[in-house]
């Protein structure tokens, strides 16, 4: 009897909870209708700044342009270089830089690329090949931003020499800065697509950026527009918007009207009482009091950080010992901290297949959301797809926790703020926050999960592709690549085998470092067991790339990098190309033949893609396998994307040549993998301080940007401490093996004279 009175009771209740529900929608539908109606006002009040900007930037590069030729045409071609240049910086008062060049290059050509610099020496290259007035670009002198232009000489079809004359960037930056995007944003980008080096921003960061940009006439630069982040959940039809809404307000009030006219009903009376309505009930006994545990004392932020785990270009350490849930928390309030500075306020998290991942990476989340920071979590993906995800949301900042290629007990955290993959004092200055207590606290930023990979994959298969169809062996060594690289190489058209490729953050079967031939062995005999055309192996979370022939020759990534130079050159002839000190000497002429500018850099990711902002180099390589492509793709390092270009170029030879007769046209000499000394934890940096101070090599030619690397005619030799683990690196290649071992033995002198003791890998 109880059930049915409580049954007529929800009876009586269900017209005035179907008329709330229904008003509360049509209250929602008018809301998006409005938000509908109002959107495509912003939108074209976005696109109109958008195209403002295009017209007032293209006036001032036209004008600029023009005073440079009417000074050209002025001064005329007589008279030798410097005269020339000094009577155009007569005629300039505001150059901040006029020199003149031949009309061959022939000075730059031969130039010291460090000292000429490489930008300035690709757009002088590429100037021979443009039709009319080159574009003009931006560069960076003394640090500080300017304008370049190209200006031909005498007759533009057949230029007698260049002017090179340098602007100063800021009347290009108040024209930019002048025009108001509503609540969308512009961003001034040099180049035209969504990996550009970005140079300005103006309006709401928070903003979604659309995937084309207006170039602007005359120059290297792009205008690309952000529309504003409306949340509407309705099809984007402002009169169904509005039909739905005044449906569930009529009806709502129908409803509600109908239980207003309803007369009360009668409360019905049980006919029966149960023993049950009156016997009292056994009074429960209260529950116990449970107080909180007294918290201990807190310690002082610096006291749970270990300073050896803020390394060279990323922050790394052993679980449980010196990296643990207390220090990711600091770290992420650090970080927040930092982006809180820089009015930023939304970053990716994502992390490795490693056991430890789930733990820390919640940790450091609640440590960014402290410091205020929204957090959005894609989840356990590749390193590169963290960095795919900044770009995707637009955050422009994200942190991978991986471990990488190091044991199962190391994990750490890559870390990119504002677009910039933090190293060195940078990574220091997380550390001083924390060690100063200066941090950020009492936020409450949100939290959201996402999952990235199939944009991640979409993205890349619809510009990647293979014209015929490999076999390929992927490796994943069990690393969180298994997830995600078989179905882009799968995707460009590609047959796939697989081997370890599920996730397993204990690395059962070999450990994920693709430079340690050990790991390969594996990969090789699969790809001789198969038949396969080619195998490729990743690291442990998925930013570097290895790679093994049908024949069973390791092709080291300087030789990979030959490959890519060539393609990218093809299509953007003069830029420079970056590769780190632990590459082959035979990578420079390789790049000069096919049209580039070689530099050699630091190893290290978050060093290499500082370097390529700062040169705007369309890409750049490291022995350890790092690849970092910018041409048709976002400049970070990306072992499955990597390995995806690769089968595009041995798929698309069109002279039908099988992979191996691919490689042979990659000269190489008489070389060693990466050979490592094991040594305590920080005294690998001791070594190679004592060894830059005593080590001498006679004749060499001596590189000292990253450890030591000696030159000779016919060879080399390398030393260097180790970022990631407590090592010392070296590297030889010779034209022979003669060659090879008078090198060896150099190196072992002087590394005896530093510590006798030292047990040498070769």
């Amino acid at each position: 009897m109880a059930r049915k009175i409580a049954g007529d009771a929800w009876l009586r209740l269900l017209p005035l909870a179907g008329g709330t529900v229904l008003l509360l929608l049509g209250l929602f539908c008018a809301w998006q209708t409005w938000l509908i109606a109002s959107e495509s006002g912003q939108v074209a009040r976005v696109h109109a700044a958008q195209d403002q900007a295009v017209q007032s930037l293209a006036a001032e590069i036209a004008d600029e342009h023009n005073r440079i030729a009417q000074a050209v045409a002025a001064v005329g071609v007589q008279g030798d270089r410097a005269q020339l240049a000094a009577a155009l910086r007569a005629r300039l008062p505001a150059a901040l830089e006029v020199e003149v060049y031949s009309a061959a290059l022939d000075e730059v050509l031969h130039a010291n690329y460090r000292e000429f610099g490489y930008a300035k020496a690709a757009q002088l290259m590429a100037a021979q090949t443009s039709d009319g007035n080159p574009p003009v670009q931006t560069v960076t002198t003394h640090g500080q931003r300017r304008l370049s232009v190209v200006q031909p000489m005498g007759p533009a079809a057949r230029p007698l020499a260049w002017a090179w004359v340098e602007l100063p960037f800021t009347p290009l930056q108040r024209r930019f800065e002048s025009i108001a995007p509503g609540n969308g944003r512009i961003d001034l980008h040099q180049g035209d697509d969504r990996g550009a080096l970005s140079l300005l921003s103006r309006g709401v960061a928070s903003a979604q950026l659309e995937d084309d940009a207006k170039p602007v006439p005359g120059s290297s630069f792009s205008v690309a527009a952000a529309l504003p982040a409306a949340f509407i959940v309705l099809p984007r039809i402002w009169s169904l918007a509005a039909l739905l809404a005044l449906a569930c307000i009529v009806g709502g009030l129908y409803l509600l009207w109908l239980r207003a006219r309803a007369p009360a009903q009668r409360e019905i009376q049980p006919k029966e009482i149960m023993v049950s309505d009156v016997t009292p009930a056994k009074p429960q006994p209260a529950p116990p009091v449970v107080r909180p545990a007294a918290k201990p004392p807190a310690a002082s932020p610096a006291d749970a950080i270990d300073p050896s785990i803020f390394r060279a270009y990323d922050v790394r350490g052993v679980v449980g010992k010196t990296l643990t849930a207390r220090v990711a928390h600091l770290l992420g309030q650090s970080i927040g901290t930092l982006m809180r500075e820089k009015g930023l306020s939304e970053i990716v998290v994502g992390r490795d297949g490693r056991l430890s991942g789930p733990e820390l990476a919640g940790a450091l989340s609640d440590g960014l959301r402290e410091a205020g920071i929204d957090v959005i979590d894609v989840g356990a993906v590749p390193t590169p797809v963290v960095y795919f995800a900044a770009y995707r949301f637009n955050t422009g900042s994200g942190v991978a926790v991986t471990g990488s290629h190091n044991p199962p007990d190391y994990n750490g955290f890559k870390i990119v703020v504002g677009g910039e993959t933090l190293s060195e004092g940078a990574i220091q200055d997380l550390y001083r926050r924390i060690a100063s207590g200066a941090l950020e606290d009492g936020g409450h930023g949100g939290l959201r999960h996402v999952d990235v990979v199939p944009d991640y994959i979409e993205r890349i298969t619809s510009d990647v592709q293979a014209e015929r169809r490999l076999k390929i062996v992927v490796d994943c060594g069990n690393g969180i690549p298994g997830a995600v690289a078989p179905q882009v190489l799968e995707g460009i058209g590609c047959e796939i085998i697989p081997l370890y490729c599920e996730v397993d953050g204990t690395f059962p079967n070999h450990h994920p470092d693709p430079s340690d031939p050990h790991n390969l062995e594996d990969l090789i005999h699969a790809v001789r067991q198969t038949g396969a055309d080619i195998g490729v192996a990743f690291d442990g979370d998925g930013d570097r790339l290895g790679v093994v022939t049908r024949e069973g020759e390791i092709i080291f990534p300087d030789r990979l990098l030959m490959l890519f130079a060539r393609d990218v050159l093809s299509r953007q002839p003069g830029a420079t190309i970056i590769y780190d000190v632990k590459c082959t000497g035979h990578l420079k002429g390789q790049v000069l033949e096919a049209g580039g500018s070689p530099l050699m850099w630091r190893t290290g990711h978050s060093l290499i893609k500082a370097k390529m902002r700062e040169t705007q180099a369309e890409l750049a390589g490291e022995m350890s396998g790092h690849f970092f492509f910018k041409e048709r793709w976002y400049g970070f390092d990306d072992g499955i994307y990597a390995g995806a270009r690769l089968l595009e170029i041995l798929a698309g030879d069109l002279e039908g040549r099988t992979p191996v007769e691919i490689f042979v046209t990659c000269p190489k000499g008489v070389s060693t993998p990466e050979l490592k000394i094991e040594l305590k934890e920080g005294e690998h940096y001791r070594f190679i301080e004592k060894f830059r101070e005593k080590a001498s090599f006679g004749d060499a030619t001596l590189v000292t940007i990253d450890g030591v690397r000696a030159d000779w005619p016919d060879g080399w030799g390398l030393v260097r401490a180790s970022n990631t683990t407590p090592v010392l690196v070296l590297r030889f290649d010779a034209d022979n093996p003669a060659a090879l071992r008078r090198i060896q033995q150099a190196f072992r002198e002087q590394l005896f004279l530093v510590d006798p003791g030292l047990k040498l890998p070769f």
